[in-house]
């Protein structure tokens, strides 16, 4: 079997190939203390719910955690090593600018004492020493449109030229329209604008959505945005879920680039994908199936719900093997990256998840003890945080990876 992506320059063809969820192989399912004495026989990496109560129950019945385990894998080249996703390649793009924005207002691990909340526990376990957050009547749009000011001003692009806008969030201002024609008004420009939802994964799944479409010539100026307001998702009695997340907004520009200087343009490698799983982390209430009721709001299920542990142990085994396969189909070794971006969500998950592959500490950039979790944000508001600080120039290969509710992930390889 061929590690090697098929290109797909068409964006008609990426959504038939991406949309389908036939293609995906079935995966085993285990029950949480399965996963974990698979996964973590030793309990070596430790857990964030280690002080949860005895009393805590678990259905040994119910699956809340998904493992892909001994399949056999379809004899299809597009498939990763790992059995995990497709990949894919887009050459002929490049990330032209950056740009991000946040809140004024810092909240920091002290300031969240008065809820209960230990901030020697809350760093320890997870980096954070601070996040932003919105004020009262800012929405996602509001902290989008200041970051795409800036990429905008930086790239030396008016906003009439924008022709494609994708917005990754699972905090938009409205259920509809989108986020995106809320930006696309302000802006003024003619374009296509959607949104997309696939969580902290979001904004690796948008990137490449709209890669494509620069890749077919359909767009020549293509914002990709990830914007949240995660405050307003979390319940602030949730001490183990609260100090998580804080609110922020990141945008990269995409446009054409047909180079000849032979390192190879645009996204050498990527994959996508998803292991359905709703129990893992999940906002009950509000969509169609849970419509908002009184007793819907009197019992919080308007709040994300998250099972820690389960996450943590996911997340660090999905970060490694989408590595993996991106880096085997583009024929590149952790020595050729020059900067690894991966989703801010918990320092402990970055260190886990890269330690396999030997990459110098200056080569992982991290900027979660500033901001926490920003869902979709995260990916580009780091990404901008690097470039302003000069960490990338022309040429250098950077490494990509979002990943959480879904459970989904993206990872993607690209020449800057």
């Amino acid at each position: 079997m061929s590690p090697h992506p098929q290109r797909c320059p068409a964006a008609l063809a990426f959504f038939v190939v991406y949309s389908c969820a036939g293609w995906q192989t079935y995966f085993d399912q285990f029950t949480f203390q399965e996963a974990v004495s698979r996964l973590d026989p030793g309990n070596r990496w430790g857990e964030w719910e280690s002080e949860a109560p005895a009393e805590r129950k678990t259905s040994p019945k119910k699956p809340c955690f998904s493992l892909i385990s001994d399949r056999t894998i379809a004899s299809q080249s597009s498939i990763s090593q790992s059995g995990r996703g497709r990949l894919g390649t887009c050459p002929g793009i490049t990330i032209a600018s950056t740009g991000s924005y946040v809140p004024d207002r810092v909240v920091t691990n002290h300031d969240l004492a008065a809820l209960g909340c230990d901030s020697d526990w809350i760093f320890k376990r997870t980096g954070i020493r601070e996040r932003r957050k919105a004020a009262p009547g800012q929405a996602a749009s509001d902290l989008a449109y200041e970051a795409i000011q800036t990429c905008l001003k930086n790239a030396n692009v008016a906003a009439n030229e924008v022709d494609l806008l994708v917005c990754a969030t699972m905090t938009p201002d409205f259920l509809s329209p989108s986020t995106a024609c809320v930006l696309q008004r302000r802006l003024n420009c003619v374009a296509p604008a959607f949104d997309l939802n696939a969580a902290c994964a979001g904004f690796m799944y948008a990137l490449i959505t709209a890669a494509q479409y620069v890749r077919s010539g359909m767009a020549r100026n293509a914002l990709v945005v990830g914007t949240e307001v995660m405050s307003r998702t979390v319940d602030c009695g949730d001490i183990k879920t609260y100090p998580l997340f804080g609110d922020g907004a990141g945008v990269a520009l995409l446009q054409p680039n047909h180079s000849n200087d032979g390192l190879g343009s645009g996204i050498l490698s990527f994959t996508l994908g998803s292991e359905g799983n709703i129990d893992a982390l999940c906002i009950p209430g509000g969509g169609s199936r849970e419509p908002f009721t009184p007793d819907t709001l009197a019992n919080g299920r308007q709040y994300l719900k998250m099972d820690g542990r389960a996450v943590f142990i996911w997340a660090v085994r999905v970060v490694a093997d989408s590595i993996h396969d991106v880096l085997t189909a583009a024929n590149k070794t952790a020595a050729d990256v020059k900067l690894v971006v991966l989703h801010q969500a918990n320092i402990r998950i970055v260190d886990a998840a890269v330690s396999s592959f030997g990459f110098p500490k200056e080569k992982v950039f991290v900027n979660v003890d500033k901001y926490g979790n920003t869902s979709a944000a995260s990916v580009p508001l780091a990404l901008d945080d690097a470039n302003r600080q000069g960490l990338i120039q022309r040429g250098d290969l950077v490494l990509m990876c979002g990943f959480g509710a879904g459970l989904t992930w993206g990872t993607a390889l690209i020449r800057w």
